[in-house]
C-alpha cells in the first residue's frame, strides 16, 4: 500500500463530499486507502460517505473525540507507506498524490511534506509554510508584528514570508490541513499528541519529526484549495486563547523549565494585548454602521428643521436650539431602533429593510409626538421630510459601504451577481436547476464550455475564459468538477486571485455548489434546502415579538383561558418562561432533524399540535419541522396557538 489518507470530519458534509471526489480522482493508478473518521456529526455525513463512497473506510465515533485522537484512530489501522492527514474542506489536484509519493521516494531524508495552499478566492495561504514557534516567534505572531512585517527575516519567521512560495524549501512546521508523513517515521516519533485541543498537533508532530533527524519540506509543485484557512479565526478572541494554550503545552513539553516559564510570560503579555485588540475590533465593527446612521440622520434632521423654519417662518430660529437638538436626538434614536428591528444591521440588509425600519421608527415618533406638549413639537411636515431623508441617508450609507467592500455598485445591496457556469452543456443545465431551486442571488449570463455549442446561453470556450470574464463583468464563476480537472480550476483561481470574483465548485452528481467569498470567511454553499425563512434574524425577531404579545394577551384573558387549559398548574409557568425567553410558544416537534434547522427555543407547542397529529410517523414529523422553518410566519404561530389553546399548559412540546 503506497498511501493512507486520513480525513477527520465534523458536520461539514458538503465539503467532505467534494474533498472525497477529488481524492478519488487523485487515487487513480495508485495503491491508496482512504479513512474518514467522523466525530459524531449530525448532518448526515456518515450516510453520505456510505452511499457515495463505499470504498472509504468509515470510522463513526459516538462523540467528538477531538482532532488528534480521531486521526490516531485511523493511523493505527493504516497500511500505507505514507500517511496523509487531510482536512475535509480541501480540494486536491488529480496528480497530487503521484507527485508527492515520487518526491518522498526520491528524498529519503524527508519525514514529512506539505503543499501550496490557496483559499476559496484563489489567494495564497501563508500557513502553507511555517517556522517553529519559539517564544520569540510566537510573541511576534500573537502581538501582530508578524502581520505588519510579513517578509522580515526577524518578524516574519512564523509564516516564513521571506521564502518564495513557488520554490521547494525545508521548513520547520507542516500545516495540519495537508500533512504527508512517512509511516516509518510516525512509528519512530509517535502519533499526534492528544493533549492538544486545536492548533498545536501539527506543530508538535513537525517538531518531533525534525528532532528525530528527518526534514519537513514545503512542496509547491502541487496546489490545494483549503476553504477555511487559519485566517478565518484570527480576529476571534477564542482563537487567541486556544492558540496560547497550544503554545504553552508545546513549551512545557519541549523546552526546559526556565525557557518554558519565560515563554509563558511573553505569551501572557501578547495574549492580552491581542485579545484586547480583537475585542476593540469586534466592538467597532458592531457599532460603526449604527453610529454612522445616527450622525448622518441627526445632522440631516437639524438641517431640515432650519430649512423648514426659513421656508415657513422666514427665520432659521423658529424653534429653540434646545428643542431642535433634543427632538432630533430622540427621533434619530427611534429611527435607529426601527432599522435594527427591521434587520437593516444584519448581513442580508436590503432597501426594503431600510424603508421598513424608518417606517417603524416614524410610527414610534408619532406616538411620542402625541404625548409631547405642543410647544415642544416639530411640524408634522418636518417629521415626514425627515423620514424620507432618513431612508435616503441610510440607503446611501449602505450603498457606499457595499461599494467600498466589493468595488462594485449594487442598488439591491448585495443583490444578484453576474454569474457564469464553466462546464459542458448537460452538467451546466443541472447546475442551472440547482441555482433556481436554491434561490441563489445569481444573475445567470450563460456558460463557458470545453467544446463549442450553438445555443443562446453559450458564451465561448474555456480557452477564452479570461476575456469573457472581463467583457461581461463577471462577478461569480461556478466550475463543474465533472467536466474540469481540479488542477485546471486551481490554476485558474490562483492566476486570477487579484480579481474581485467569487468562485464556486459543483462536485459531480452533487446537490451542493461550494465555495468561499474570501479568506476571512468560512466556506459557504448553495443547496436546494438552504432557503429557510426562520434562519433570518428578522423572522426570529418577529417570532419573539409574537411570543411577548401572545403572553400578555394570555395574562389578560387568563380568567377565561384557565377554564380551557388542561394542565392549569403549568399554564402560568409557561407564560413566564416565554416572557423571559427561556421558551417559545411554538417550537419544533421532537425529531432527529432539529439540529439541522435554525436554532430556536424549546416550544410549548409544535407544528404537530397545529395538525392535531400526535400519531404521525418520524418522516412526516421531520417534514413538518422543515416546512415550519422554511415557510415561517406570525400567522402560522397564531393559528397553532389558537388551535391548541387547551395544550398551552403542557411542559413538553
Amino acid at each position: 500500500m503506497q498511501l493512507s489518507v486520513v480525513i477527520v470530519n465534523y458536520n461539514v458534509k458538503y465539503f467532505l463530499e467534494q474533498a472525497l471526489h477529488s481524492v478519488r480522482r487523485a487515487c487513480m493508478g495508485l495503491q491508496v486507502e482512504v479513512f474518514v473518521v467522523d466525530n459524531h456529526s449530525f448532518d448526515g455525513s456518515c450516510e453520505m460517505v456510505r452511499s457515495l463512497f463505499p470504498e472509504v473506510k468509515l470510522i463513526e465515533n459516538k462523540d467528538n473525540v477531538g482532532f488528534a485522537k480521531a486521526n490516531n484512530q485511523a493511523i493505527r489501522l493504516a497500511k500505507g507507506k505514507y500517511i496523509l492527514l487531510l482536512n475535509p474542506d480541501t480540494v486536491i489536484e488529480e496528480d497530487c498524490f503521484d507527485k508527492l509519493i515520487h518526491f518522498m521516494d526520491q528524498t529519503p531524508d524527508a519525514g514529512g511534506v506539505g503543499v501550496k495552499m490557496i483559499d476559496g478566492s484563489g489567494k495564497f495561504l501563508p500557513e502553507s509554510k511555517r517556522g517553529l514557534p519559539t517564544p520569540e516567534v510566537a510573541f511576534y505572531k500573537i502581538s501582530g508584528l508578524a502581520a505588519l512585517f510579513p517578509k522580515s527575516r526577524k518578524f516574519g519567521k512564523y509564516h516564513l514570508g521571506f521564502l518564495s512560495k513557488n520554490e521547494i524549501h525545508e521548513v520547520d512546521v507542516l500545516a495540519g490541513a495537508f500533512m504527508m508523513i512517512r509511516h516509518d517515521v510516525l512509528k519512530q516519533v509517535g502519533l499526534l499528541d492528544e493533549d492538544y485541543f486545536m492548533y498545536g498537533e501539527d506543530i508538535d508532530l513537525s517538531y518531533c519529526i525534525n528532532k528525530a533527524g528527518f526534514k519537513n519540506y514545503y512542496f509547491p509543485d502541487t496546489t490545494i484549495i483549503h476553504y477555511k484557512g487559519e485566517s478565518t479565526k484570527k480576529t476571534s478572541v477564542n482563537f487567541v486563547f486556544t492558540f496560547y494554550k497550544a503554545m504553552v503545552i508545546f513549551a512545557n513539553k519541549h523546552y526546559s523549565r526556565r525557557h518554558a516559564r519565560n515563554f509563558s510570560a511573553l505569551i501572557h503579555v501578547a495574549i492580552y494585548l491581542r485579545a484586547f485588540a480583537a475585542l476593540i475590533v469586534r466592538f467597532a465593527s458592531k457599532v460603526f454602521v449604527p453610529l454612522l446612521d445616527f450622525i448622518v440622520i441627526f445632522s440631516s434632521l437639524t438641517l431640515i428643521v432650519g430649512f423648514w423654519s426659513n421656508l415657513k417662518y422666514d427665520t432659521p430660529l423658529a424653534y429653540p436650539t434646545q428643542i431642535v437638538y433634543s427632538n432630533s436626538l430622540v427621533y434619530a434614536l427611534l429611527w435607529l431602533i426601527g432599522l435594527a428591528l427591521a434587520g437593516s444591521y444584519n448581513k442580508r440588509k436590503t432597501f426594503l429593510s431600510v424603508a421598513k425600519g424608518i417606517a417603524f421608527g416614524t410610527l414610534a415618533i408619532a406616538v411620542f409626538y402625541a404625548f409631547v406638549e405642543e410647544d415642544y413639537r416639530f411640524s408634522r411636515a418636518i417629521i415626514l421630510i425627515g423620514a424620507m431623508a432618513a431612508i435616503i441617508d441610510a440607503f446611501v450609507i449602505r450603498l457606499v459601504l457595499y461599494y467600498a467592500k466589493h468595488k462594485r455598485w449594487s442598488f439591491a445591496l448585495g443583490g444578484q451577481l453576474k454569474t457564469i457556469i464553466v462546464g459542458n452543456k448537460s452538467e451546466v443545465e443541472r447546475v442551472q436547476d440547482l441555482l433556481i431551486k436554491s434561490k441563489s442571488k445569481s444573475d445567470y449570463l450563460g456558460y463557458v464550455s470545453l467544446e463549442p455549442y450553438k445555443d443562446e446561453n453559450y458564451l465561448g470556450q474555456v480557452s477564452e475564459l479570461s476575456e469573457l470574464v472581463k467583457f461581461f463583468g463577471v462577478e461569480e464563476i461556478i466550475f463543474c468538477s465533472k467536466d474540469l480537472a481540479a488542477s485546471s480550476i486551481i490554476e485558474w483561481m490562483g492566476s486570477n486571485s487579484q480579481q474581485d470574483i467569487l468562485y464556486k465548485i459543483v462536485p459531480e452528481e452533487s446537490l451542493f455548489i461550494i465555495g468561499s467569498n474570501n479568506k476571512n470567511t468560512p466556506g459557504d454553499f448553495y443547496t436546494i434546502e438552504i432557503n429557510l425563512k426562520l434562519a433570518k434574524a428578522f423572522e426570529q425577531q418577529k417570532k419573539r415579538v409574537f411570543d411577548i404579545a401572545a403572553s400578555f394577551l394570555m395574562v389578560l384573558f387568563s380568567p377565561i383561558l384557565i377554564l380551557l387549559v388542561r394542565q392549569r398548574a403549568n399554564f402560568f409557568q409557561n407564560i413566564f418562561q416565554v416572557l423571559v425567553g427561556a421558551k417559545t410558544w411554538v417550537g419544533y416537534a421532537n425529531a432527529d432533524n432539529i439540529k439541522l434547522l435554525p436554532v430556536i427555543k424549546k416550544g410549548v407547542l409544535s407544528p404537530l399540535d397545529g395538525q392535531r397529529g400526535k400519531g404521525m410517523n418520524i418522516v412526516t414529523i421531520q417534514k413538518l419541522n422543515f416546512l415550519y422553518a422554511k415557510d415561517y410566519s406570525i400567522e402560522k404561530d397564531f393559528l397553532i396557538v389558537l388551535k391548541s389553546i387547551r395544550s398551552t399548559g403542557n411542559l413538553n412540546s
